[in-house]
């Protein structure tokens, strides 16, 4: 386990907050789901909140991220308000994307969240764009984009990672390795480790073991980072983690393809309150200052389920804006 203890205080702090917020307002969009007050499903990541917010936080205002199916938590390891993102999974007008993403499609621009799809590894080369963009506009931005362990095997993610190490593109592949594709165990489908296969490539690959450790993850992305940041190019970072609950709320497979102690020695490491234990370990908080901010994060996620469900639907008449870009005039551009 490899303790930062050069974070400052506060940082280490926000960072229970945001792992909080995540574990919280997901709890929340389960129960909804089960109550018909969200349509569809959606994906949680309990478990896997330290893999999230120590890789959002390792980045710079700015910077941009993509996700995929499982990403509420996304948006806010990078500070998103929660009531918007509420909206947006209830399907309301004052949603981030205006009530038209639900959970699967949402995007936050003001935090840097350029979208999710639940198209396995979709959002992959939208990151590299984004990359390539900051690189030509000479920006110091940097994009990482999110994928899970099935995604690994997309061919559209050797594309991307082979045009970012070409071009040197201030990328971060960042695998999001819960051990499970849905249902599918990773070392079935998976030959060798992930991180190995940026050699290929001719970039880094690093493998954070403990996913569970939010400061150990916070370093690996943090030098990869610093080295998109510097023009050295794009690193494969493999975070392993594990996601305490099904792949997706109300999804009923018959077979119970985790076994219990498996599941018994994830939820031990609990990346909440390990992290808690560490705060107050090394005499940066009590336990009182962390039930503080557990009251603190239990209301923000009670204000935003009023503000979403408070909020009025979409408008029909707006059903077929946001669809395509402002066409622009051929002359205006020569």
């Amino acid at each position: 386990m490899a303790l930062d203890g050069s974070l400052p205080v506060e940082t280490r702090l926000e960072m229970q907050r945001r792992m909080l917020r995540i574990r919280l307002f997901d709890e929340r969009a389960s129960k909804m789901v089960k109550r018909g007050q969200i349509p569809g499903t959606v994906h949680t990541s309990i478990g896997q909140e330290a893999q999230v917010v120590g890789a959002c936080m390792a980045l710079q205002t700015g910077d941009h991220i993509t996700g995929n199916h499982r990403s509420h938590g996304h948006p806010i390891g990078m500070g998103s308000d929660l009531g918007p993102l509420m909206a947006e999974l209830v399907g309301k007008a004052t949603g981030v994307c205006r009530g038209k993403g639900g959970s699967l499609h949402l995007a936050d621009r003001a935090v840097g969240s350029l979208g999710e799809s639940g198209i396995t590894g979709s959002s992959i080369p939208i990151a590299v764009g984004a990359g390539f963009s900051a690189q030509v506009l000479n920006e110091g931005r940097v994009a990482m984009c999110f994928f899970g362990d099935g995604a690994a095997n997309q061919g559209v993610l050797y594309e991307a990672m082979n045009l970012a190490s070409a071009w040197k593109l201030p990328v971060i592949f960042l695998c999001e390795n819960n051990h499970y594709a849905l249902s599918t165990p990773a070392h079935t489908v998976t030959g060798g480790r992930i991180c190995d296969r940026a050699q290929g490539f001719g970039m880094p690959g690093v493998r954070v073991e403990n996913g569970q450790e939010i400061l150990d993850v916070h370093a690996a992305v943090a030098e990869a980072a610093e080295r998109a940041r510097s023009g050295a190019g794009p690193t494969l970072v493999e975070v392993m983690t594990y996601r305490f609950r099904e792949h997706s709320e109300g999804l009923r497979i018959n077979v119970d393809y985790r076994n219990v102690d498996e599941r018994e020695l994830w939820t031990s490491r609990d990346p909440i309150v390990l992290h808690r234990a560490h705060l107050i370990d090394e005499g940066l908080a009590d336990a009182s200052t962390m039930d503080a901010i557990q009251s603190e994060i239990e209301e923000e996620v009670e204000a935003c389920v009023r503000f979403a469900l408070d909020s009025p639907d979409p408008d029909p008449a707006v059903a077929f804006e946001d669809l395509y870009t402002d066409a622009y005039d051929l002359e205006d551009v020569k």
